[in-house]
């Protein structure tokens, strides 16, 4: 693995013919979620399958949330407050009408990242699958719907529905595109009916979702580990012909 700046994100690059994301080999690019250090995903780069000399790239949320050793990172804040005020009176979150302040300039910093990976790393977008975990996830589905390049697919791991009003006009350009989405029946951050509701608007607007739920709670399975490896090695090798 190494470390690099590209698009102003401190990004990390695995796979690859070196290890450290070398050659011209199809890419993923996974964000990780609220609160996780920047390196959180890093280790899915050694356990998914994946087609030989695929590069894996992991960019850091920019902001510094102040805990977890000044490692905990995020792509734009939350109201930790009423997280918990929903929690303890039992309100189930609903995110969907939800367009969080930090969105937008998130998202034009993601999309800066997007082209300078195609220019500096000759990232082909057809051989290209982007997606996250929980608030990356998020992010993820949002700069996808903003760009207008191929993506070869998109991955939503534990992440909900999220700015629905911005979203369902750009949904239908996207139609055809291969989604991966799984969720925890017992999530406690990102509930499981925001998980529904996003499948369901992906399903409606004609992308082809493969979705994938399960028994535990806001995390990456191992099943899921699997199933992602069979989707990439399909995506990946079915664009690379």
């Amino acid at each position: 693995m190494r470390t690099v700046q590209l698009g102003g994100l401190t990004v990390r690059l695995a796979g690859g013919v070196d290890g450290q994301g070398g050659g011209h080999g199809p890419v993923v690019i996974l964000l990780h979620g609220f609160g996780a250090p920047g390196d959180d995903l890093v280790p899915l780069a050694d356990v998914i399958d994946a087609p030989s000399g695929t590069r894996w790239l992991f960019p850091e949320g920019p902001l510094n949330l102040g805990f977890g050793d000044g490692k905990a990172r995020a792509w734009w804040m939350i109201d930790m407050a009423r997280i918990q005020a929903d929690r303890e009176a039992g309100r189930v979150r609903d995110l969907s009408q939800e367009i969080p302040k930090g969105l937008a300039p998130m998202r034009e910093k993601m999309l800066v990242f997007l082209k300078e990976i195609e220019q500096k790393l000759g990232a082909d977008p057809r051989k290209t699958v982007l997606g996250g975990f929980s608030q990356g996830a998020m992010l993820s589905c949002d700069a996808l719907l903003h760009s207008d390049r191929p993506y070869a697919g998109l991955i939503q791991l534990s992440g909900n529905l999220l700015a629905q009003p911005v979203w369902d006009p750009l949904l239908p350009k996207r139609k055809g595109l291969p989604v991966f989405q799984s969720h925890g029946l017992q999530d406690q951050i990102l509930p499981y009916i925001g998980a529904e509701r996003l499948r369901d608007v992906l399903s409606q607007a004609g992308l082809a979702v493969e979705w994938h739920s399960f028994r535990g709670g806001h995390e990456i399975p191992e099943p899921v580990v699997h199933r992602l490896g069979s989707f990439l090695i399909k995506r990946l090798m079915k664009s690379s012909t």
